[in-house]
């Protein structure tokens, strides 16, 4: 029977693909609370208050869609076209006469060009969310939050304003590794002041060479804490504990030897092609605990350094935490400067500090001099108060006097290179996770100031490229190889400066600087217990960006929550079993607590009669970082899940790109070097 009834005429029954959404409960109503299942927070809520999205899968995280057809889902209509963006999403042209994408994804995809975008809601505000900008729906967006871009150039004082701060905010990765190395290597005051310099110069040609042939992002280059770990291992091998005479220049000479090969067999993986293939297997659920794992390995250094003057060490913690947390919004002249500085303020303000005890006369002692030796010293008084005088008096450290007003690094400075198989393959092993956080890092730069994510051919240059630049490296005598720098994402997103150009100018300021001497002799005269205040804050900071990773991701999933517990618990306790194998607990070892996790080549749980295999696997199970990374890389990719759960990241097509002036320009080699290797379809556009 027809129904002739007008309030029944539009009427129909409820499609299979339209439930009846559920209302919210009285207390939702009165809150406004809105639960979102996809692990994507936000800090505001400022928008109109809205009911749960129907059909929400709670395994996967995600709203059940109905299927589409050419982008129309089954019994809609068809969506309405789209206005065009607003003036300040818009803020330029790009030099093809095209506009940008502004629509962001939620893993750099671009939208199809059938499909119109989803509109967005004007009732809400976007915000920086964990470093990087996020709109309302959770989704990562680019450009309109940025100063300045991949290709702009603002001129030539802003330039230079923004590329030297974009590297004193990120100071603390450049400096602080070598001294942690080199006073564990025996080397002296002068000799760390040496290593201080080199590592500027060698940042500074990196970077320089990484942004004009590489993956062509501003991306700064330097020492990586991925190599510390390892590098503590060999310093602390046991061929090395009874060295007499310049022990320093010895261990250099090995681990240059050891990072020159692990950094030619990176350049290989690179350029042949081979990283564009493993990069298919590469995802934010693998990335994530590996990075993660890399901070919190150094547990066993931080606080128990920091511990031998708590005084002085617990300032440097909390003046950091609060200029990075509870005045990061407070703004001067435009820039937040205690969020972008944190670290450097910081430790003028906490050496400033010890200063004035050391002046006061807080830590000198009747009849006690802090240059004689604890061995040497007659008086129990004395040796008594012996480590509090070492550790938290300014005036000890003779870098500064000691250190030239020019010097100029030069290859091979140390000696020649020692080459030995066993350490060379520790070093290759580390070279492939160095290329694991480097991947993270182009995408997640790529989204913040490059039109699309770079293609896997882009990517590949990267990372050869960064095996030449540790090759480099390892010829110059930094101690560590050289790659891209984990906190770049984080300076890009609070600096808001993206121009590569910027980047490019701060790179030639840092290799002047390396020239000065005195620069170098005043960063290593910075007392150990501060430089371990530091190491802590950078630390948890590495760690927190290895775990932002996972934003990518369907964060809520318990397959990836399973797959990231497993891989963080695992990196934990399974290099713990190695540290602990064979050390009775009341052991006297010849090296401090803190470098006892590293000495485990001496009694891993290893013991075939091949010494140099032994030492090979004793010393990678006994890294953090390798143990998440193979549990995590095993996992996500045996165990089943769609590729928006597991968050595959998604690179531009070369095709594509080469069709794309935007995205050509974004990434093709400077004066037109890349027409000369374009045969070479795995390393290009």
């Amino acid at each position: 029977m027809s129904s002739s009834d007008p309030n029944n005429r539009n009427r129909h029954a409820p499609s299979l693909h339209e439930p009846k959404p559920m209302p919210p409960s009285s207390w939702a109503k009165k809150t406004g609370f809105r639960p979102k299942f996809s692990g994507e927070t936000n800090v505001t809520d400022s928008g109109p208050i809205s009911t749960p999205p129907p059909n929400v899968d709670l395994e996967a995280g995600r709203v059940r869609t109905p299927a589409t057809a050419n982008g129309v889902a089954n019994g809609d209509k068809a969506p309405v076209p789209v206005p065009p963006p607003p003036a300040a999403a818009r803020k330029r042209r790009d030099s093809d006469g095209g506009p940008r994408s502004s629509v962001p994804s939620t893993n750099g995809q671009a939208p199809a060009a059938e499909t119109a975008p989803p509109p967005r809601r004007t009732a809400r505000h976007e915000e920086v969310v964990d470093g990087l900008p996020a709109d309302d729906d959770g989704f990562v967006s680019r450009h309109s939050h940025m100063k300045y871009e991949l290709r702009d150039s603002p001129g030539l004082v802003p330039i230079g304003v923004y590329g030297i701060q974009h590297y004193f905010s990120i100071l603390g990765s450049l400096i602080l590794i070598p001294l942690v190395i080199v006073p564990a290597m025996g080397g002296t005051h002068e000799e760390t002041s040496m290593v201080v310099s080199t590592v500027l110069f060698v940042s500074g040609v990196t970077t320089l060479l990484h942004i004009a042939f590489g993956s062509r992002l501003p991306l700064i280059q330097g020492p990586s804490f991925v190599y510390l770990a390892p590098a503590l291992a060999i310093i602390n091998s046991p061929e090395f504990q009874g060295l007499n005479g310049n022990k320093f220049k010895h261990i250099m000479r090995e681990l240059q030897g050891a990072i020159i090969i692990g950094s030619a067999f990176q350049t290989l993986l690179g350029y042949t092609g081979l990283m564009s293939l493993l990069v298919r297997l590469i995802n934010p659920v693998v990335i994530s605990p590996t990075i993660a794992a890399v901070g919190l390995s150094f547990y066993s250094y931080g606080f128990p350094l920091v511990g031998t003057c708590i005084e002085i060490g617990a300032v440097q913690i909390l003046v950091v935490i609060v200029f990075s947390l509870y005045l990061r919004k407070i703004s001067v002249l435009g820039h937040r400067i205690f969020l972008i500085y944190a670290v450097p303020l910081g430790l003028a303000i906490t050496w400033a500090f010890a200063f004035l005890l050391t002046e006061a006369g807080v830590y000198s002692y009747k009849g006690c001099d802090v240059n004689i030796p604890a061995s040497n010293m007659v008086s129990e008084h004395c040796r008594k108060h012996f480590s509090r005088m070492r550790h938290c008096r300014v005036d000890t450290s003779q870098a500064l006097k000691s250190s030239t007003w020019f010097r100029f690094p030069y290859p091979l400075q140390w000696g020649t290179p020692v080459f030995h198989w066993k350490m060379a393959i520790v070093m290759c092993v580390v070279s492939l996770i160095s290329s694991v956080d480097s991947v993270g890092s182009y995408h997640a730069s790529s989204l913040l100031v490059a039109s699309r994510p770079p293609t896997p051919g882009v990517l590949s240059r990267g990372i050869g490229l960064e095996g030449l630049s540790s090759v480099l490296a390892g010829l110059w005598g930094t101690g560590t190889g050289s790659t891209t720098l984990t906190e770049n994402v984080h300076t890009i997103a609070v600096t808001k400066m993206g121009s590569r150009k910027a980047v490019q100018l701060g790179a030639c300021f840092l290799i002047v600087l390396s020239l000065v001497g005195k620069v170098g002799g005043f960063i290593a005269s910075i007392p150990k217990v501060m430089v371990a205040g530091l190491l802590c804050f950078m630390w948890a900071m590495l760690t927190a960006l290895g775990l932002s990773n996972l934003r990518y991701s369907e964060a809520g999933s318990s397959r990836n929550i399973i797959i990231v517990g497993l891989s963080l618990f695992f990196s934990l306790s399974i290099p713990a079993y190695f540290q602990q194998y064979g050390i009775s607990p009341n052991s006297n070892l010849s090296v401090p607590s803190y470098f006892q996790p590293y000495i485990v080549t001496s009694h891993g749980p290893f013991h075939s009669k091949y010494g140099g295999l032994n030492y090979v696997l004793n010393t990678l199970f006994s890294l953090h970082m390798v143990i998440a990374f193979l549990v995590a890389f095993i996992l996500d990719n045996t165990v089943p899940g769609s590729k928006q759960e597991r968050g595959v990241y998604v690179w531009s097509k070369a095709e594509v790109a080469r069709r794309e002036p935007a995205v050509a320009n974004d990434y093709e080699l400077p004066l037109k070097v890349g027409r000369i290797f374009r045969w070479v379809k795995w390393v290009g556009l």
